[in-house]
């Protein structure tokens, strides 16, 4: 199945972008009356079929629907401080997008070493997992935010920080989540989250937490995260 991404689909004719057009047409050669799978980002998967097979602007025809396309019965959030290198944060959001994540935000942290960010850039490479990995969802990518206001945020479920500092006590992150919690995962840079950061994340609610005996790096972390929130809802 090839899917295709139309966040503004709402009526039964649709126009593809040139971007998709062109791949429909002139990559997949698909012509008058061929199938393919669509998708709004939002949880919706579409099949249609080709009405005017043109390579700039091809015309689809919505003929089903399914809502809520393999929705998940949980909601995850990982923050995360961007790494110095660019590419890395790039392959967790390529990753988790794949494993399954609702939102994601960069964060700016007192060790960080990155302090800009181009969410659109991250967006875009969320959409190119989501269509790969045949999703429906397509996670939100913010802005980069402080960590003050990350913690700060409402947000209905559990609410965790990894760390790496040995001499705080921490519990392993598959011994605090149970199967269909609505989760928020922080992850620090690559100098870790300062004590004043733990502190204040420990007063607004989280939970100190640990991945295992491992040193991970600041992606890897990220990603292991996101992969044991789903392996513990998939059991």
């Amino acid at each position: 199945m090839q899917l295709f991404y139309a966040p503004e689909l709402t009526t039964p004719l649709y126009t593809l972008p040139e971007e998709e057009s062109g791949h429909c047409v002139r990559v997949l050669r698909l012509s008058t009356g061929d199938s393919l799978h669509i998708t709004d980002g939002r949880g919706t998967l579409y099949r249609a079929v080709v009405e005017d097979p043109h390579p700039k602007r091809c015309t689809i025809r919505i003929v089903e629907e399914w809502p809520e396309w393999e929705r998940r019965d949980y909601r995850l959030t990982i923050a995360v401080a961007p790494t110095k290198n660019i590419d890395r944060i790039e392959w967790f959001v390529e990753k988790a997008t794949e494993c399954g994540v609702d939102r994601i935000v960069p964060m700016l942290c007192a060790h960080s070493e990155r302090k800009v960010v181009k969410e659109e850039r991250l967006e875009k490479i969320a959409v190119s997992a989501m269509k790969q990995s045949l999703k429906a969802y397509l996670p939100v990518v913010e802005p980069l935010t402080p960590f003050a206001s990350v913690i700060a945020e409402p947000f209905d479920g559990v609410k965790l920080i990894a760390h790496c500092e040995e001499d705080m006590e921490r519990i392993f992150l598959g011994d605090v989540v149970a199967k269909g919690d609505n989760v928020m995962v922080l992850i620090g840079p690559e100098g870790d989250f300062s004590p004043e950061e733990i502190a204040a994340a420990r007063a607004a609610g989280f939970r100190e937490v640990t991945l295992g005996g491992s040193r991970l790096r600041t992606e890897t972390a990220a990603l292991a995260s996101a992969m044991y929130v789903a392996y513990i809802n998939n059991l």
